[in-house]
């Protein structure tokens, strides 16, 4: 710690990543543990937490993330978003084929960025808002494959007419941005994906994925 941090923050932020890592959530005594703090201190967190609705405690006493904390979620996909639009862009054009940035929203994959190239005839028409289950789509089945370890081979999931009849799709998985699941990929009006498309989405989720570290 620094002069110009504050180690009660510093404490209630590792709390809430200590819960967010575990499903079944941890005991005062747990916490203390891991903190290597007193359990009057951990009482005292999770009390301040508590009050902000960023922290809840079951039945048994085991404290886990609240719901407060989905208010401020919310507010991470506009952030995330416009740091991906660049690299959308530039893949969009570069393809000819609607670009986008997909995260994990529970059991589904949520389209949050899309953009459409600007000098094609025609494209697919692909909207910010759509959802989709994790195992369809070449965007989910490219998160589930970075689930899986799989995503070095080949680095990216091809699918056609998946989500829609004529349509195929390449979508690579955004590696290493802590607490963010998701995948860039495109979407086109073609019997298959090009091999050179595959690559190229690869890289624009390296440069998403550098925009958000």
């Amino acid at each position: 710690m620094t002069a110009e941090t504050s180690q009660t923050l510093d404490r209630g932020l590792r709390v809430l990543k200590l819960l967010a890592d575990t499903d079944h959530g941890l005991t005062v005594t747990e916490l203390s543990t891991k903190l290597g703090v007193n359990r009057t201190v951990v009482y005292r967190l999770l009390a301040t937490l508590e009050q902000h609705a960023l922290v809840r405690r079951d039945i048994g006493g085991r404290a886990r993330v609240g719901l407060g904390v989905l208010r401020l979620g919310r507010q991470v996909h506009p952030l995330v978003r416009e740091a991906a639009l660049p690299a959308l862009r530039s893949l969009a054009e570069d393809i000819g084929a609607t670009a986008h940035l997909t995260l994990v929203d529970g059991t589904e994959a949520l389209a949050v960025a899309v953009v459409e190239p600007t000098w094609t005839d025609y494209h697919v028409a692909y909207r910010a808002g759509f959802r989709h289950p994790l195992d369809r789509g070449a965007a989910g089945r490219a998160i589930l494959a970075a689930r899986r370890g799989e995503a070095d081979n080949p680095g990216y999931a091809l699918t056609h007419g998946e989500l829609e009849a004529g349509a195929s799709g390449a979508a690579a998985p955004l590696l290493g941005v802590t607490g963010i699941e998701g995948s860039v990929g495109v979407v086109m009006l073609a019997d298959s994906v090009p091999d050179r498309v595959g690559h190229r989405v690869m890289d624009a989720a390296k440069e998403v994925a550098e925009a958000l570290r």
